[in-house]
């Protein structure tokens, strides 16, 4: 239950973090230079949590189990990152435009959960996207 719960803090809280960081990038920065000491960052702190993760692979034999996600999940977080960027400086606001993006993307998700991982869809839910189709029609009027 703990972690239930701890993870869904631990998303809203990066959420926080990652979209108030987005939206303070100076507008005058290269976006390509502000990804690059994002990943950086990400890099070292990635490397010094392995450290302190203790399991019965090395650093190195760990890589083996790894296939093709890891890669694409490298490319989709790079469109993330720059799409947000891009959309605060064409002017989203910050209560806005990560509103906007996560209901379209859950929206989006429905079919693939659906389709890919037998993911029910009910009359409740279908009430829950028909809401938030209307309230992406309110927030962008």
């Amino acid at each position: 239950m703990f972690m239930y719960v701890f993870s869904i803090v631990l998303i809203v809280a990066s959420n926080i973090l990652y979209n108030v960081s987005q939206k303070s990038i100076p507008e005058n920065a290269n976006p390509f230079s502000a990804l690059f000491m994002t990943y950086l960052v990400a890099i070292l702190l990635t490397i010094v949590i392995f450290i302190f993760n203790k399991t019965d692979k090395s650093f190195f034999q760990s890589f083996k189990d790894l296939n093709w996600t890891s890669i694409v999940l490298g490319i989709s977080i790079v469109g993330l990152e720059f799409g947000y960027l891009m959309a605060y400086r064409a002017g989203w606001k910050i209560s806005l435009g990560s509103l906007v993006a996560n209901i379209a993307l859950a929206i989006m998700l429905i079919p693939i959960g659906m389709l890919f991982y037998n993911e029910g869809f009910d009359v409740n839910k279908i009430i829950g996207v028909t809401f938030c189709v209307i309230g992406l029609i309110l927030i962008n009027k």
